[in-house]
């Protein structure tokens, strides 16, 4: 193999993973981590984590997201002396290795053409592997995280951290059966288990996309990656009233970190997969790539000027606040009202001087070619932001089920549902809409 082909294979496979892993660690865990403590402080009619300060300043609580990283590192590792080391050690890594596999699958763009490099047709496809049976790939290595609660579970030598593990192997087991039989309604109308071909097929109008033509799946799907995830109204495997904190109980410093991380992840992913399958994944509603391409000064000087208007009512907001404070610290928090004001201010300056000066921009293909793949990127991490953000939201609004009516909805009522669904699919989506 000469080293232009080495060097386009990386490309090719290492631009997409990096976007991808930078997107779920970098972007998605820290958003999410943050948005928990903030929407329950808010629902609860509380401030939530204030306290963490970088040179006395707060931030609102961002410098928590630091601190929270730096002090799960830095705490004493302790493993129970009757655990069985290496699978104790095994455990956390399978269930966030699991997690950065599947999102490697689903596509966050149309792929893209960069024409002839070194002699080679060179196309980057906007996901790290591109697989035939796609959604096969992500019911596989999803299954694999069962393994991680089990192994962890079962090697801490606890009670509680068993039957934990118990819980949440019958747990997933049981709605993984509700998954698969949700999607064979979307196999059965798009005719592919290819994830790119399925958002192809859903193209930019709404009314073709998965929720609209299985309906009933969506729903489905929706409501059995809750308890896939194990997130409220189903985290009975990690039930704190119950068992203590179920399978990761023995667990402290960096390996705790990778369960709770896990968690957050797997929320990330379920909704970027819920997405795909049934919300046009990267499409955006009513512009095709043409239509893009077409526009692409418009678009992003429509962006531009909405970004603009955001920043400065967001401005001035944190400024009416500081004119009137609730509250007066006398330290540098007093300050951090008009900090964030500026930055504001300066940021819709900048984007509305992007508007202003987009209009005499020679656009070259490349930058249209950018524009479109920056657009449905944003649609796809727009949509799986909305979907993850209703994790918490249900969290913080349900109650938790008792673990006899947890098992009782999955089998008796969501399996025959996920029965039916196949033929209500396959009668509405292809019979009445023609799909």
């Amino acid at each position: 193999m000469s080293w232009e082909l080495l060097l386009i294979t990386v490309i090719q496979f290492g631009v997409p993973f990096l976007i991808i892993f930078l997107y779920v660690v970098a972007v998605m865990l820290p958003l999410l981590i943050y948005m928990e403590r903030k929407a329950s402080a808010y629902m609860q009619d509380r401030r939530g984590p204030n306290r963490a300060s970088i040179a006395g300043i707060r931030a609102f609580g961002l410098v928590h997201l630091v601190a929270d990283v730096l002090k799960l590192l830095m705490k004493e590792d302790v493993e129970p002396t009757a655990s069985e080391q290496f699978t104790f050690r095994l455990a956390p890594f399978l269930v966030m290795a699991a997690v950065i596999l599947i999102m490697g699958a689903i596509p966050f763009g149309e792929p893209v053409d960069l024409g002839r490099l070194w002699g080679y047709e060179v196309q980057i496809e906007m996901q790290a592997v591109n697989i035939n049976a796609g959604i096969l790939f992500v019911f596989a290595v999803a299954s694999l995280e069962v393994y991680g609660l089990i192994l962890g579970g079962y090697s801490a030598a606890n009670k509680y951290s068993f039957l934990g593990a118990l819980r949440g192997a019958s747990q997933m087991i049981s709605y993984e059966v509700t998954l698969g039989l949700a999607v064979i309604g979307i196999l059965l109308v798009y005719g592919s288990a290819n994830l790119q071909d399925i958002v192809l097929s859903q193209g930019a109008n709404p009314l073709s996309w998965g929720f609209v033509i299985s309906p009933l799946g969506f729903i489905l799907f929706w409501v059995a990656i809750f308890a896939e995830t194990n997130r409220n109204p189903f985290d009975l495997p990690e039930a704190e009233s119950e068992i203590v904190a179920g399978y990761h109980l023995e667990y402290s410093s960096f390996k705790f970190a990778l369960f709770f991380m896990g968690e957050y992840a797997s929320m990330a992913v379920s909704s970027a997969i819920l997405v795909t399958l049934f919300v046009g994944g990267w499409q955006v509603p009513f512009l095709d790539r043409v239509a893009i391409e077409d526009n692409a000064a418009l678009i992003l000087r429509v962006l531009c000027f909405s970004g603009t208007v955001v920043m400065a009512l967001g401005g001035l907001a944190i400024w009416n606040g500081a004119r009137a404070p609730r509250i007066v610290y006398k330290d540098r928090r007093d300050l951090e009202p008009k900090i964030f004001t500026a930055v504001f201010f300066v940021g819709a300056l900048a984007l509305g001087a992007a508007a202003v000066a987009l209009p005499s921009l020679d656009f070259a293909h490349w930058m249209t070619i950018a524009t479109r793949v920056l657009v449905q990127a944003v649609s796809f991490m727009a949509k799986t932001f909305f979907f993850a953000f209703c994790f918490i939201w249900v969290r913080w609004t349900l109650p938790r089920f008792r673990y006899d009516q947890l098992m009782r909805v999955g089998w008796r009522w969501m399996l025959p549902i996920g029965l039916a669904n196949i033929l209500v699919t396959y009668v509405w989506g292809v019979e009445v809409l023609g799909r």
